[in-house]
């Protein structure tokens, strides 16, 4: 092999593992952009998820305390029909005695 020949070879070998080096330094890059995107994809499917849980926890919170107000809404009334009816009860009572305490 003559120096011409060698050289050439040589020549031809760093040509080869240049084109080596940027090809792994494209799919390095390839891969990084390819990973970035995932995870991005993964952040947001995660932030979707964590919203409908918390749109789901808010539902239920929402629906046990109208169902706790209809309850006591409930009592409440009852509550208030028994007093008017103890009014109504007492009410000619009432206005016998303060009639008396008028009439002396």
């Amino acid at each position: 092999m003559s120096r011409e020949d060698v050289l050439r070879s040589i020549k031809e070998a760093e040509n080869k593992a240049s084109a080596k080096l940027d090809k792994a330094r494209s799919d390095a890059t390839e891969i990084a952009n390819k990973a970035r995107a995932e995870a991005a994809e993964l952040v947001a499917t995660g932030r979707t998820d964590a919203d409908a849980e918390a749109r789901a926890m808010l539902d239920d919170a929402r629906d046990s305390a109208d169902k706790e107000a209809k309850s006591v809404r409930k009592e409440g009334d009852a509550a208030l029909k028994a007093i008017h009816k103890r009014g109504e009860k007492n009410r000619s009572d009432a206005v016998s005695s303060v009639l008396d305490t008028f009439r002396g």
